[in-house]
């Protein structure tokens, strides 16, 4: 592809997302991407790049746009970040060519608006703070409430672009062997920090394309989930529910820590999402999982209750800790979303501690910054629930195990989750 058609399919792409709002970013592209397979990989990654470049910018540049007294279209937003990088509106009439695979012409407003904005950046003194941290206004008094003094850096850490972090599966090969292997594909990656399994990229890379990935001998998975898995504490010959399991991400670590050998039942209220695991399971050489649709009415969990030495509740949440991947999520974020997150989370965490055995563990977990998902959801249900006690995490990485698990970008460089630890004592 042309830069110009490059320009054009980054301004289709972005009209996708408009016309989709409570859609995830990463959903329409794929569906975009597919619908259009003459696109190459490398103009597919070209693409992608400018398109997230500009959601993780989206309230400034739309700040800009609005001060200049423009429309916010996608068309202005692309144009807009590269007249603040820098690049004279005059070239951007010749790339707005109206020719083959190029944009239609500038019209004489949305000149207007990138010439106004010749000779400034990003950045602006005048502009609010909720738009330069590039959050939800209603949210920032959270956020600041969770961070205190840093939270501005922490927030900027949110939005910066995130790490690609893989977990070795230790059924298949030890991590200096997944590296051997993935080097010989051109793919270098260091161990992480924290976790004993990770393995991390320096840059965007097609891990999936590599013979490590095809085989089974890593998964994508972030070093903070990663965490999350070895603070459950899953050993060999268990029982185990992964109680929201999704498409299996953690079902998968949980499933390598105990050797293949116990049971694990992996639940979702999606069977979308069920089946998506079993791709994944296969790959990785994993046969102890049994998945399980909940549904309404369904007695599975009663007839089961007190049986689970481990049980893991990775809820839904906002996903706020996630912003380094899903930057459209802040534009999406309602109060509403926050205040029925919180409520399912309590009846979540409430229907899956029936499931643990005395002297069995749960671990609480989401990939959300906010105390409303985390300590709050937490407080509330060991006010609620006899018999539950709070434990240290058990985590290789920490000199000393956390008594609560809270890990951002900034702090840790993974991305934002927490988790804590609960043992049934009665």
């Amino acid at each position: 592809m042309t830069p110009t058609a490059r320009l054009a399919a980054a301004i289709d792409l972005l009209f996708a997302m408009e016309d989709a709002p409570r859609r995830p970013a990463d959903a329409v592209a794929n569906n975009f991407f597919r619908e259009r397979r003459y696109i190459g990989g490398g103009d597919r990654r070209a693409v992608s790049a400018q398109v997230w470049a500009v959601l993780r910018q989206w309230r400034r540049l739309a700040w800009w746009i609005g001060r200049a007294g423009g429309e916010v279209t996608p068309r202005l937003l692309v144009a807009a970040q590269s007249v603040l990088e820098g690049r004279p509106a005059e070239s951007l009439q010749r790339a707005f060519s109206g020719g083959r695979y190029a944009p239609d012409p500038l019209d004489p407003a949305e000149t207007r608006v990138l010439r106004a904005l010749e000779g400034h950046t990003l950045h602006h003194p005048a502009m609010p703070e909720a738009v330069r941290l590039e959050v939800p206004d209603w949210l920032l008094p959270s956020l600041r409430a969770q961070f205190g003094d840093g939270a501005a850096a922490e927030i900027e850490a949110l939005g910066a672009p995130a790490t690609l972090d893989l977990r070795v599966n230790l059924l298949k090969a030890t991590r200096d062997q997944a590296r051997e292997i993935l080097a010989a594909d051109g793919i270098a990656a260091e161990p992480t920090p924290l976790s004993p399994w990770g393995l991390r990229v320096p840059s965007r890379q097609p891990v999936t394309a590599s013979r490590a990935f095809r085989d089974g001998l890593v998964e994508i998975q972030d070093e903070g989930s990663q965490l999350v898995v070895e603070a459950l504490g899953a050993a060999p010959e268990m029982r185990v529910a992964d109680y929201c399991a999704g498409a299996g991400g953690k079902t998968l670590g949980v499933a390598m820590c105990m050797e293949n050998r116990g049971h694990i039942v992996a639940c979702d209220v999606s069977a979308a999402r069920l089946e998506g695991a079993v791709k994944r399971l296969r790959r990785a050489g994993i046969h102890n999982v049994e998945r399980h649709l909940l549904e309404a009415g369904d007695k599975w969990a009663k007839r089961r209750a007190g049986s689970f030495d481990r049980v893991l509740v990775d809820a839904p949440c906002t996903g706020t800790g996630t912003w380094r991947r899903n930057p459209d999520a802040r534009l999406r974020l309602r109060p509403e979303d926050l205040a029925e997150l919180v409520a399912k989370q309590a009846s979540i965490l409430r229907a899956a501690a029936k499931l643990v055995k005395p002297g069995g563990r749960l671990v609480y977990a989401t990939c959300s910054v906010l105390r409303e998902e985390n300590e709050a959801q937490l407080e509330g249900f060991l006010a609620e629930t006899p018999g539950f006690e709070r434990r240290p995490m058990p985590l290789s990485g920490f000199s000393q195990p956390p008594e609560v698990l809270r890990l951002s970008p900034r702090s840790h460089g993974t991305d934002g989750f927490f988790a804590a630890l609960l043992e049934r004592t009665a």
